[in-house]
C-alpha cells in the first residue's frame, strides 16, 4: 500500500522528470527568463526538485540543506505578476500532463501549482 502522494506519483524519478521537463520550457520562455536571474538554471531546478519530494512525502533534503521553505519570502525578490503566473503555470501545467500519473496525483498536482503559483504574484498589472 501506498503511504503518500510521492510514492504514488513514482518518487524521485518522476518530481525529477516533472522539474526536467518544465524547466526545459522555462528556459525557452522569455517573460519567465526575466524572473530567473541565474543563466544555468540547473541550481533552480534542483531546489524546486527537493522541495516537490518533501512537500508530496518524500526525503526532507530540501530543509536539511534549506530550512523551512517560506515560498513568499524566497519569492518576494522576483518581481511576479498575472502574466509571469501563468506562464509559469502553463509550463508546470505542460510538465504534469506529459508524465502518465494516476488521476489522483495529477489532479492533486495541478491543484497545487495553480493555487501556489497564484499565491506567488507579489505585484500588480499597471
Amino acid at each position: 500500500m501506498l503511504s503518500n502522494v510521492y510514492e504514488a506519483a513514482g518518487g524521485e524519478a518522476t518530481f525529477t522528470l516533472l522539474v526536467e521537463r518544465f524547466y526545459s520550457a522555462v528556459a525557452q520562455d522569455p517573460v519567465l527568463r526575466a524572473v530567473y536571474p541565474e543563466e544555468d538554471l540547473s541550481n533552480a531546478a534542483e531546489r524546486l526538485r527537493l522541495f516537490l519530494i518533501q512537500y508530496w512525502g518524500g526525503p526532507t533534503t530540501y530543509n536539511d540543506l534549506r530550512g523551512h521553505p517560506r515560498l513568499r519570502m524566497r519569492h518576494a525578490p522576483f518581481a511576479i505578476g498575472q502574466e509571469e503566473r501563468d506562464a509559469w503555470l502553463r509550463h508546470m501545467t505542460d510538465a504534469v500532463e506529459s508524465l502518465d500519473l494516476p488521476r489522483g496525483v495529477h489532479d492533486a498536482f495541478l491543484e497545487y501549482f495553480e493555487a501556489a503559483s497564484t499565491a506567488m504574484i507579489n505585484r500588480q498589472e499597471s
